[in-house]
């Protein structure tokens, strides 16, 4: 049984591929907050993930002939905006956006903090991670990618990407750490 929101995507994406310019636009308004908002947990700053989600959509009208309706339309679409930041961060890999590997010591909080923080203030907290830490975070812990996943799709090893996890988990909990501690004190 399909949602109202499915028989709109499926009547739009009908409509797009028949060259009804109106239905490409009424796709994008439809879901571009949230692709926007993807985009977001990957890149530096806003510009980009304008660019990305801009980058995104054109392979998605480029690409729509190939959607086959077996799943879902919105996470189809979800998987060529993470590609297409990824490919984003592969053009500019030159920047050391990965650390060396190295053990890193976990940092003991309270794990209701993050419970307690507001989404926006957790999504902040994401966005000011280092580049390599938030995109392993991202497809780890938001788009459910095992790190030999990353791995093959970033071109660094499985153990890196548990690494970074590890250091973005720990970064995050002294972020959470250090604002509950503004808002208390």
């Amino acid at each position: 049984m399909s949602t109202e929101k499915e028989h709109v995507d499926r009547e739009l994406i009908r409509r797009c591929l028949d060259g009804d310019q109106r239905a490409q636009k009424e796709l994008y308004e439809h879901h571009s907050g949230k692709m926007y908002a993807l985009c977001l947990r990957y890149c530096d700053n806003r510009d980009t993930a304008k660019d990305m989600l801009q980058e995104g959509f054109v392979r998605i009208f480029r690409s729509l002939a190939n959607f086959r309706h077996e799943g879902s339309f919105e996470g189809w679409m979800k998987r060529i905006m993470v590609n297409q930041c990824i490919e984003q961060y592969r053009k500019e890999k030159s920047d050391p956006w990965f650390s060396d590997v190295q053990e890193a010591h976990h940092i003991g909080v309270d794990d209701n903090a993050f419970s307690r923080l507001s989404m926006q203030d957790l999504m902040r907290a994401v966005q000011s991670l280092p580049r390599g830490y938030r995109t392993v975070f991202n497809l780890y812990a938001i788009e459910g990618y095992t790190h030999k996943e990353i791995g093959a799709q970033l071109g660094i090893s499985e153990n890196t990407s548990k690494t970074q996890l590890l250091k973005a988990r720990n970064m995050l909990r002294r972020m959470i750490t250090a604002m509950e501690g503004s808002s208390n004190g």
